[in-house]
């Protein structure tokens, strides 16, 4: 019901994903990251929030993002309705994806990003996200933004799209979780217009300011 992505900038060292559905708060329920460790994205015809927190538990103590991948899908007796996908620390990505779930369905793991769908009108939303990552002149967040657009435009989820989200982690920059939760119209419209508001004027200014990894006791001045 869901398409996703997650990617490593090599040129920042940050990590995004971003996420959309036909259904409500896809933020909540797919996109989960730790700036030190990764990003996961759980979803499917029954998604589990745990899996996206366990995988970045056992990334956390060092494990590589397949065996964690692995681990946590093979301990599961509902994986057959759920998919996993996980990028770890130096890029690399993993993917699973149960069988019960509603085709077309699938991942790809790429060039230190995964994408990750189902429910989806064909797997040329896959590859219309992987040529949207590509390294180019856009800022990273926009490539992410464009990866969600690009899917849509192959066709997306095959309901149609109700929500989006985005999320971004920097080493020297505040997080930016941003999420439409509900929009008839255009989520990922919405989205990138509530994205231009983030990182611009006041607001803009204001996240300059908090800590970050590289400045974890930065303060208002």
């Amino acid at each position: 019901m869901t398409f996703s992505i997650l990617a490593r900038d090599p040129e920042t060292g940050a990590f995004g994903g971003a996420a959309a559905t036909g259904s409500l708060c896809v933020g909540g329920w797919v996109l989960r990251g730790d700036a030190r460790v990764g990003l996961s994205a759980s979803q499917g015809a029954a998604p589990s929030t745990l899996w996206g927190e366990d995988v970045l538990v056992l990334m956390r103590a060092g494990v590589d993002a397949a065996t964690a991948v692995a681990r946590v899908t093979q301990a599961d007796a509902g994986r057959d309705w759920r998919q996993l996908a996980a990028l770890g620390a130096a890029g690399q990505g993993a993917a699973f994806t149960g069988r019960s779930n509603t085709p077309e369905m699938g991942s790809r793991c790429f060039d230190g990003s995964v994408v990750s769908g189902n429910m989806l009108t064909g797997e040329t939303v896959l590859d219309a996200m992987q040529a949207a990552i590509q390294p180019g002149p856009d800022p990273f967040a926009k490539r992410l933004l464009g990866a969600l657009r690009a899917a849509e435009r192959a066709g997306g989820d095959s309901r149609g799209l109700l929500s989006a989200a985005l999320l971004v982690l920097h080493p020297t920059r505040a997080p930016l979780t941003l999420r439409i939760d509900h929009h008839r119209g255009d989520p990922i419209g919405a989205l990138e217009e509530l994205h231009g508001l983030a990182t611009s004027g006041d607001y803009a200014d204001w996240t300059a300011q908090v800590p970050t990894l590289a400045a974890p006791e930065r303060f208002l001045d």
